[in-house]
């Protein structure tokens, strides 16, 4: 067994630094009226820290799992179970095939920012454009994890460099009601990208990469490749389990390949190429099938001129609105083709490199 690095973990909170900490969410002066119930919650709250209450409702795994009496998260089995049965729908001829659009940009109009996106604006020519074919259309809006309450993606642990096996299918690292990572949107979206035939991803290009929340989606996706689809077999996140499973040898299972996607990548000043590159490196190594070069767009909207009216460049830009539609179009066909057989799916690799 390979020896396991130990030594990074913080010194655990005390009583006072939690305390510092769980009263900043009630700053609002409105909130003092239930100080005496606030403080009985946080006594809870910091039993709940100390003791590593992760998981405090589970039960036994039940068949199909290497362990059935493992003690799993029911909010686990029931992401993994929804998961399957998006898996059985999308795999069904008889199903409707489904488009799932990502706006991946962190701005609306509902917050700060006080306008929409233009990124929204584009998903919106696309979602159109799609209404000529014969699928359903699914607008994912990253944008509401600034803007909604209770909307959050939290960040990858990076399960998957300790071994492989121990990173889920879906993830199980969150909800963590222990350190009050609770309110986590991933377990809907993997739902959404599952039963997705096609996908377009629709950013823009923050600081020449890809903005907050669709690079934390990203992340979060990392067990659609390659992740396992069963926590008892490493009982939950012990370590040397999961290191024993690798060095036996990992399949690597991508749990979405067979799906045909779409980029539509815009900036204004730099960096779009190279952000298109990446999204579409990823999606290609997790076994989705591109719909054409012309179906991978990166393209500035008002090159190097001010922000306050970007707005009414891309009113102008009727070039990249046409671009978008064709993006739509060919996503659209690439579905179509994929699921009667007429397209080839990308190789998988037969042999993972050592």
């Amino acid at each position: 067994m390979t020896e396991i690095r130990k030594g990074q973990q913080p010194a655990e909170l005390t009583r006072e630094q939690f305390h510092e900490r769980f009263m900043r969410r009630f700053q609002d002066p409105a909130y003092r009226a239930e100080h005496e119930a606030i403080a009985r919650l946080e006594t809870i709250a910091f039993e709940a820290m100390k003791e590593g209450r992760k998981s405090p409702v589970t039960r036994p795994a039940g068949n199909g799992f290497k362990d059935p009496t493992y003690a799993t998260s029911v909010e686990w089995l029931d992401a993994h179970q929804r998961l399957k049965h998006a898996q059985q729908r999308w795999s069904d001829p008889a199903t409707r095939s489904r488009v799932l659009l990502v706006c991946g940009s962190d701005r609306n109009d509902g917050t700060c920012p006080g306008e929409m996106s233009k990124t929204w604006r584009l998903t919106q020519i696309a979602k159109e454009q799609l209404t000529r074919h014969d699928v359903i259309v699914d607008v994912l809006d990253l944008s509401l994890i600034t803007s909604e309450y209770g909307r959050q993606i939290h960040p990858c642990k990076g399960c998957v460099s300790t071994a492989m096996p121990l990173c889920h299918w879906p993830c199980s690292c969150y909800p963590n009601h222990a350190l009050d990572q609770s309110s986590d949107w991933m377990n809907e979206i993997y739902e959404r990208w599952v039963s997705a035939h096609g996908v377009i991803l629709l950013t823009p290009t923050y600081w020449y990469q890809s903005p907050s929340a669709l690079k934390l989606m990203i992340d979060r996706l990392v067990c659609a490749d390659g992740g396992n689809p069963d926590p008892t077999s490493t009982h939950g996140k012990k370590v040397a389990e999961a290191k024993a499973i690798e060095e036996k040898g990992w399949s690597y299972p991508k749990h979405l390949e067979g799906r045909a996607y779409g980029l539509v990548v815009h900036g204004d000043v730099a960096g779009v190429e190279a952000q298109r590159r990446n999204l579409g490196d990823w999606l290609d190594w997790m076994g989705l099938v591109d719909a054409g070069n012309l179906s991978r767009l990166d393209r500035y909207i008002g090159y190097f001129e001010p922000y306050f009216n970007s707005h009414e460049a891309l009113d102008r830009d009727e070039a990249l609105q046409d671009e978008v539609r064709l993006v739509a179009d060919l996503v659209g066909d690439a579905v179509k083709q994929l699921r009667e057989g007429n397209l080839p799916r990308s190789n998988r690799q037969a042999v993972r490199p050592k």
